[in-house]
């Protein structure tokens, strides 16, 4: 599945639209965040995570989706199922993220 850039006017709606959802806070500054992107499209890419959406959220423009996964540092991943936050992560390790999305499997 694509990665979808998100923001507060559709954070909501793309939580209700899917039962599985991955989220990668970003900031346009943050090196780590630039770094991490091609790791998570290859993530969403990959066969069994085809039932999850990858959504990037841009924290500094994205108040209200922030504040649902109370963002403290960046990169910051959160995983959410039907609707409801399931768990956090701040890392820029591949395979943490992929340890966050086994609880969604």
């Amino acid at each position: 599945m694509p990665v979808t850039k998100a923001s507060d006017a559709d954070f909501r709606q793309l939580l209700a639209d899917h039962d599985k959802v991955v989220v990668k806070y970003y900031a346009d500054w943050c090196g780590n965040c630039r770094l991490f992107s091609p790791k998570f499209k290859r993530l969403s890419d990959q066969e069994d995570n085809q039932h999850i959406a990858f959504l990037d959220v841009n924290a500094e423009h994205s108040p209200e989706a922030r504040k649902l996964a109370t963002v403290t540092n960046l990169p910051f991943f959160a995983v959410f199922q039907n609707g409801e936050l399931v768990d956090t992560l701040s890392a820029s390790k591949e395979e943490a993220v992929v340890s966050l999305l086994d609880k969604i499997r």
